[in-house]
């Protein structure tokens, strides 16, 4: 091994393993050794499963063997709680990442592994802010349905606790880009929403005054709508959470999918734009073993994207189809398109692309569609030109089976 990469191995802050084909360490850097507790050396011969909590070693062999036959860079257990297991055999939560290699000598794997507490207690802080950031939002909605005229004290507490939230996250500075990513997008999110509503809120008395019931309605469903919009943010944010949580199961039962798509378009009709039709077709089987409610997530998400992206008068076009135990569900629009230069990173946490920076949205969507299409053992990809619109494809066992 050249001197500079030795060096690189051997400072490393991460932890570095290198593992042979049987699941035997061969190279530990010192930063790893640390990590886990060991002297210079110690563990070099050992089996990987040592540093793993004896619950998951069975369960990490057959994964280990497993990622054998087809290996490939990737970061282990995307949605999960992974833990490494010291020497004292005290445990702690590591992340991840996993690189094969082939020399004349065999094939390998590197792991890099990082101690991720910190990051842990971090993300439990951000968790709690979250809740009671939701908290006060459905308080919100709830005064707005019941007295309209008390609202404006409600939403004064809820910019206050926005403010201590602000205040509190500038402190963790440790906390690492994801918390910096949801402050920047839930203080641009809010604004517009919080905006409306206390504008709408002066016109709503004054047209209350003056006996004009159709502009005061007119404000009303305007409040209305914005709280609704401020939910639905909190909504992808506690979907996000859950995923990573590993609190998502997926529940499969019987159903006939052209019906149960059927009545998921018909709700879908019901929010698009004025002559935005939804057109919907399927072809071949008709029969699926799925998890209704996390196809439903999935069908929601793209289909709102379609109509939001596209204009009044282009359809938006729905197709299914069933073949060999396979499921493709493709949701097309003739909308804006998806810039060349965005479309590598459309699937990342609050991404959002440079020509839908106008249009209301968290940038949570696709991310959130990616990790269910992910525990329900499928892939998505996509289609897009700018100006001729977007097709998503996702392709799903029809019989769910747990890996």
């Amino acid at each position: 091994m050249p001197e500079r990469f030795k060096a690189l191995f051997k400072y490393a802050t991460e932890g570095i393993l290198v593992i042979d084909q049987s699941g035997t360490i061969i190279m530990a850097n010192p930063s790893s050794e640390n990590l886990f507790g060991y002297e210079e050396g110690e563990l070099i011969g050992k089996k990987i499963e040592l540093l793993i909590p004896s619950r998951y070693t069975r369960h990490h062999e057959q994964y280990r063997t497993k990622y054998h036959r087809n290996p490939h860079p990737r970061s282990m257990g995307i949605g999960m709680d992974l833990f490494g297991k010291r020497k004292d055999n005290s445990e702690f939560n590591v992340e991840v990442s996993l690189s094969p290699f082939e020399t004349v000598e065999g094939e390998f794997v590197i792991a890099f592994v990082i101690d991720t507490t910190l990051r842990k207690r971090d993300e439990a802080i951000l968790k709690k802010q979250k809740e009671e950031l939701e908290h006060l939002t459905n308080e919100l909605e709830k005064r707005v349905k019941d007295r309209t005229m008390i609202l404006e004290e409600a939403l004064h507490e809820l910019e206050k606790s926005r403010e201590e939230l602000s205040a509190s996250l500038e402190k963790e500075k440790e906390l690492n880009e994801l918390k910096t990513r949801f402050v920047s997008m839930a203080s641009h999110e809010f604004r517009t929403p919080l905006a409306t509503i206390l504008s709408s809120l002066s016109l709503v008395k004054k047209y209350g005054e003056a006996g004009d019931i159709t502009n005061q309605m007119r404000h009303m469903n305007r409040i209305k709508s914005s709280a609704t919009h401020m939910t639905d943010i909190l909504n992808d944010m506690l979907s996000i959470s859950k995923l990573e949580e590993g609190k998502i199961v997926v529940t499969p039962e019987s159903i006939l999918l052209p019906d149960f798509i059927s009545q998921v378009v018909q709700e879908l009709q019901a929010v698009a734009k004025p002559n935005q039709h939804i057109v919907y077709r399927h072809s071949g089987d008709s029969g699926a073993f799925l998890d209704t409610k996390i196809l439903k997530n999935i069908l929601f998400n793209l289909g709102s994207n379609a109509i939001k992206f596209s204009p009044e008068d282009k359809p938006i076009e729905i197709n299914t189809s069933i073949l060999d135990g396979q499921l493709e569900l493709r949701v097309s629009d003739h909308g804006i398109g998806i810039p060349e230069e965005d479309q590598e990173h459309l699937f990342e946490r609050f991404y959002r692309a440079v020509n839908v920076t106008n249009i209301q949205g968290t940038g949570l969507g696709l991310n959130i569609v990616a990790k269910y299409v992910e525990l329900m053992n499928g892939n998505i990809t996509f289609e897009s030109k700018i100006n001729q619109g977007t097709s998503f494809i996702i392709n799903i066992p029809s019989t769910f089976r747990n890996e």
